[in-house]
């Protein structure tokens, strides 16, 4: 378990996610980490305890009863859905105190959605149709990440590709937080049981990934490589030799 002291005239947060297989570190789960990094953005005071699921039926039958981790407790106030959890410390976590993580353009929302459910039927399999499904939605984040934002536009009416490092400007939002654990993901089993680079020669995406990891928020939460490798054991299909 790790732990954020509170000040006395914060709320009481605490957040507990999956723990990884040494049960003190985070696990691999997306969804965990997207939660973590949102707090840690906020710059919110919170304790982060690890969870190990072999012992959870035990932990979880008095905090969080039929639920899963990641879930929050706020002020003695379960919460367990990982959307509506989001949606609550981005209103409860405001400014002036707080920074706002929300996107100013819904379409840095949507991209990418597809993305790791794409990942998850390719990595399964040697068909190449799901192959040419997840390939694309990889260029398809590409070129968003390519295209200039309205209010680069509007600062250099000359721009024809956007230099920004993040999926809504140069700041980290919620929809980063929901996408680059699961980027994270793909990049790592991809290499790892099907040798490629997801980013290859899709200059935004390259980009935007090395800004990412250069993120505390990001690089700290991110489970152990060989976690996500070990989670995908027995699940990938690796590539035929």
């Amino acid at each position: 378990m790790a732990e954020c002291l509170n000040h006395s005239s914060d709320p009481k947060i605490e957040l507990f996610v999956k723990a990884s297989e040494d049960a003190e570190s985070v696990g691999n789960c997306p969804f965990s980490q997207r939660l973590y990094m949102i707090l840690w953005l906020k710059g919110a005071h919170f304790t982060l305890t690890t969870v190990d699921m072999k012992r959870a039926p035990e932990v979880l039958k008095d905090l969080a009863p039929g639920s899963q981790p990641p879930f929050l407790i706020y002020n003695g106030e379960l919460k367990t859905d990982t959307n509506k959890i989001e949606e609550f410390l981005e209103q409860t976590l405001a400014p002036p105190n707080h920074p706002k993580l929300s996107c100013r353009y819904r379409e840095s929302n949507n991209v990418g959605e597809d993305i790791f459910r794409n990942f998850s039927a390719y990595i399964k399999s040697d068909n190449a149709h799901l192959e040419k499904k997840f390939l694309k939605t990889l260029v398809d984040l590409d070129k968003y990440l390519l295209t200039p934002l309205p209010h680069e536009m509007d600062e250099n009416s000359n721009i024809t590709e956007s230099e920004r490092n993040f999926l809504d400007g140069n700041c980290l939002t919620l929809a980063d937080c929901n996408l680059l654990p699961k980027l994270n993901i793909a990049k790592v089993v991809c290499m790892k049981y099907k040798s490629f680079c997801i980013h290859g020669n899709l200059k935004g995406l390259k980009r935007y990934m090395e800004k990412a990891y250069r993120q505390d928020e990001f690089f700290y939460t991110c489970p152990n490589d060989k976690e996500i490798i070990d989670a995908y054991h027995g699940v990938a299909k690796p590539l035929k030799k």
